[in-house]
Formats: structure tokens, sequence, C-alpha cells
């Protein structure tokens, strides 16, 4: 069963209205309050979300950090959070414990409780956490219209590559970083709430997210390469050509904000508007005005075997 079959048979069990029918990343609940409480849910499992000899550090900041993305993506502040914990190895446990202290007091992010459980031996980790915020407004991922701009925040495909420098590859530590600590866009979703019509992260990949919102809105996606916007780090890595692009624009972990905007409407933060929403389902992608096939994956998902 994949991913997505799976969510859909889960839609045929009692959903609550703060569901938002599971085709969003977070639930609000309850519904129609301000200011709104947000609730999300994510898991990182060893060997899927981070590798075997990533720091223990590292990991705690990034299971923090994925969690409060998906607030930011509500424009909510973080309230506090709920571990779920596998109590192994005693000095990954601790370093575990050490850098989730740091992650906690960077993004201001008290820990309420969570539970714990001993790990059979041998086994790869499996880390959980459940964030909870306020928001006073609370964008879903299905409310772009046709005509609407596509935007998105800085920059697009450092984790991807900091992935491939993780598992052995040359790359500039920078890189790296943008792969195990990834930054919730907290203030930069505050901001947007209010304006855009539409919005979530990108954890999975520019194209395959983008082509999420567009299908939960009812709409297509027209995206040029050309304007995805890379770091510096990044072209200089592995260059501003065509494929870099298409890599960058494929590869998940960057947690950054897409969102949707009325045209002729200037984003309140930095971003760079990276495509337009149409009548028409499905994903137009071109380079450069060129017109461009569509790779085999649009990015990463989950698939049974």
């Amino acid at each position: 069963m994949t991913e997505a079959e799976f969510l859909e048979a889960l839609r045929a069990l009692p959903l609550h209205p703060a569901a938002r029918g599971l085709t969003d990343d977070a639930a609000v609940l309850p519904a129609g309050n301000v200011p709104a409480t947000v609730l999300t849910s994510d898991l990182l499992v060893e060997g899927v979300h981070f590798l075997p000899d990533d720091p223990a550090e590292t990991v705690a900041w990034k299971l923090l950090a994925t969690n409060l993305s998906d607030l930011a993506a509500k424009g909510a502040t973080p309230v506090g959070v709920l571990l779920g914990y596998p109590l192994g190895d005693d000095a990954w446990d601790r370093a575990f414990l050490a850098g989730l202290a740091t992650a906690l007091a960077t993004f201001d992010c008290p820990l309420l409780g969570g539970d714990t459980v001993r790990q059979p031996a041998g086994s790869p980790r499996f880390l959980s956490l459940t964030a909870i915020g306020h928001s006073e407004a609370t964008p879903a991922r299905d409310g772009a219209r046709a005509g609407d701009t596509l935007w998105v925040t800085g920059t697009i495909g450092d984790a991807g590559a900091g992935l491939a420098i993780a598992r052995g590859a040359e790359g500039p530590p920078t890189l790296l970083d943008r792969y195990r600590r990834p930054t919730p866009r907290l203030g930069e979703g505050r901001a947007l709430a209010p304006v855009v019509h539409a919005m979530m992260d990108v954890s999975d990949g520019l194209l395959l997210d983008a082509s999420r919102m567009a299908a939960a809105s009812g709409l297509g996606v027209a995206i040029d390469l050309a304007d995805v916007p890379l770091s510096a780090d990044l072209i200089h890595h592995n260059g501003d050509i065509s494929a870099a692009r298409l890599a960058a624009a494929t590869a998940g972990d960057d947690y950054e904000l897409l969102f949707a905007l009325s045209p002729g409407t200037a984003a309140p933060i930095p971003a760079t508007q990276v495509g337009r929403f149409l009548a028409e389902p499905g994903l137009t992608l071109t380079d450069g005005g060129a017109p461009t096939p569509l790779p085999a994956h649009l990015g990463f998902q989950h698939r049974g075997s």
C-alpha cells in the first residue's frame, strides 16, 4: 500500500472537521476559533529520514524542525511538543537530549511531555514528535485559485546535495548543515498567513509538493526551472545547468514555504516566484520558457513493498 492509498483509506474513517479531510499537514482545532490551535505530528525513521551515522544532536534538531515547519505553514507560533522516544544506546540517547535542548531553546518551544519505550536491540530508531501551536490565520494547501502565482521562500536543493555529502560525496559543510539542521520558517509563515490563498512546506521536493497543492486546489501548475532559487553554494557545487536545477527541484528536506498569491500581489517577505496556477490539471514544466519533459519522479514518496 502506498502512502496515498493509505491516506485515502483513512479518509473513510470518522474524521473530525479539524482534520481538513486529511489533505493538509496539520489539523486546526477548534475550527473557527481565533487564535486557532494547530496540531501536527511527524515521524523520523532511521534509514528513511536520517542516516544511521547522522549525529544524534542533529537528528533531534531535525525532528523538531520538521514539525515546526508544518506549524509555520499554518502561520502558527509554537506552544510546545510531545515526544515519543525509543530508549537504546545510552551515549546516543544523551547526545539526542543535548541536541533537543539546543533546538527547543533556539525556537522557544518547550517540551510538554510524551512517552518512551525500550528499543529492541539492532532495530532502526523510530522517533515521533507532535507539535502544537496557535495561529490567527491558518491557510490550507487547497485554497489556490487559477491565475494565482506560486512562490517559495529561501533556496531549493541545498538539503538534497547535503544528503549526498552525508553519504560520502565531496561538498561544502554549509550544504550538509542544510540537510541536518533545516530552519522552519516560523516568522515568514506568520507574515504570509493572512495574505496567501494556500500554503504548505516543501518537504518532499518542490515539484511534488507544488503538484500536491495544485491537485488539492483542483488546479494545475506551471513551473519554470530557471526561476527556482538556488544558493551560491549549490551553484558552485553542482552548477546552474538544467540537470542541476531539476535535481534541486525534485530533492526533499528543504522545509521552505510554498504559497499562492493573487496575481500582481507581491510577497510581504523575501521570496521567489517560481510558477503560476492553471485551470487545467497537471504539472507543466519549462526551463527558461522552453518546454521540459517531466522527470520519472517529482520528489520523495513513501511506497509500499
